[in-house]
């Protein structure tokens, strides 16, 4: 029999088992070295890991959708033979989220960010692909796994319209079977960490946007999920109501731990919350990394602000670059990366100046500008495919 060692991880973390070999040379001694017990931990915490986050792997879901023509023939038409295009809203993206890790999931409409988080909450079964979210496979509905996470969308109401959002909650304390006394004390900790202990009685279709939206997040969060899904929290909000959230979420992700995937076409929401971003267009993610690399990789330009001394006007600052905003003294200029050195000297040889500063561009415009670029590109390679 040939000396071997097995580790059987396929198991639940409590079953985790070890095979040592009992003879043999080339093994002599090593159990004494790091220990049976040591083995099993090392095992465990690995497995224990991979149990913890979301793994998304060549996750791909399409759509057949309905074309009908207008007109009454075309109505009676459809009725024998009907014409579908197939839409794929998801192509294959892979990612993977660890245990703590809050996450921007950023793209433009269409993109595919609310179908990747209806597969990862169950709600739609993908065409191909895998995925785990905390060990379980999200569309096999598991009761286990469903008591473990929590979906909030903007554009979605949990709560019952005409009902005051209390009666909500108990709801969700008996359809979560939480204990009277655990609901009651975390119910109170998120009243008073949304300040909303006023409105708690107040039927929710009298309450403000910014307010029902704090409603959701108490719902969602009621029975202490380990993973969030966020589709856009904070659409429509106020700038006040926007602040309160993403302090709140910062500051209970910290407390909690609490893996969050959030999409938000907010940036200041993505600034505050997240240090990772994942962009996806078109189905495909294009990045994956911090938003510094966003940054780095896709804007290719940096903005030069120059304040002048003197009474006159520059002339020719147009030369140096795109001059995207002039109130004098004060004016911008957008310039490449690369010939940012050669600028700021050809400037200050140039012109007396009392001030200069050098900025990255504000988020919301490199990702602007990175959807542009990609829906470009995508379009043109379509109508190079067209024949003619």
């Amino acid at each position: 029999m040939k000396n071997n060692l097995k580790v059987n991880l396929s198991l639940p973390t409590d079953s985790i088992k070890v095979v040592l070999p009992r003879t043999g040379p080339r093994w002599r001694g090593w159990p004494g070295i790091w220990g049976t017990e040591r083995l099993v931990t090392l095992g465990r915490a690995f497995y224990t890991r991979a149990m913890d986050g979301i793994e998304v792997c060549d996750l791909r879901k399409s759509y057949q959708v309905f074309r009908k023509q207008s007109g009454l023939l075309a109505s009676v038409r459809s009725l024998w033979s009907r014409e579908y295009t197939e839409v794929q809203a998801v192509r294959g993206i892979s990612f993977q989220i660890a245990r703590g890790e809050m996450v921007a999931f950023l793209g433009p409409n269409g993109a595919g960010k609310t179908t990747t988080l209806k597969l990862l909450a169950g709600l739609i079964h993908p065409t191909s692909g895998t995925a785990t979210v905390l060990g379980h496979v999200p569309w096999r509905r598991e009761i286990a796994y469903r008591r473990r996470f929590a979906l909030v969308m903007g554009q979605k109401n949990q709560l019952w319209w005409d009902l005051p959002a209390q009666e909500s909650f108990r709801l969700h304390r008996e359809i979560y079977r939480l204990d009277p006394q655990v609901f009651e004390r975390r119910l109170a900790e998120l009243v008073d960490l949304l300040e909303v202990s006023r409105l708690v009685n107040q039927p929710v279709r009298e309450l403000s946007l910014g307010e029902r939206m704090r409603m959701e997040l108490i719902a969602a969060l009621l029975h202490d999920p380990d993973v969030l899904l966020l589709d856009e929290p904070t659409i429509g909000l106020d700038v006040v109501s926007q602040r309160r959230v993403q302090e709140f979420l910062k500051h209970y992700q910290a407390q909690r731990q609490l893996t969050v995937l959030l999409t938000s076409h907010y940036m200041k929401d993505v600034q505050a919350l997240c240090r990772r971003a994942i962009v996806i267009n078109e189905g495909e993610i294009k990045h994956d990394g911090s938003l510094e690399e966003v940054i780095d990789r896709f804007g290719s330009f940096k903005v030069i602000e120059l304040l002048f001394s003197g009474d006159t006007p520059p002339q020719g600052l147009e030369a140096f670059g795109e001059v995207f905003e002039m109130q004098f003294p004060r004016a911008k200029l957008k310039v490449p990366r690369q010939q940012v050195p050669e600028t700021l000297a050809g400037l200050l040889a140039k012109y007396p100046l009392e001030d200069v500063g050098v900025h990255e561009r504000p988020l919301e415009e490199v990702i602007a500008e990175l959807f542009t670029s990609t829906r470009g590109a995508a379009s043109a390679a379509t109508a190079s495919e067209t024949p003619r």
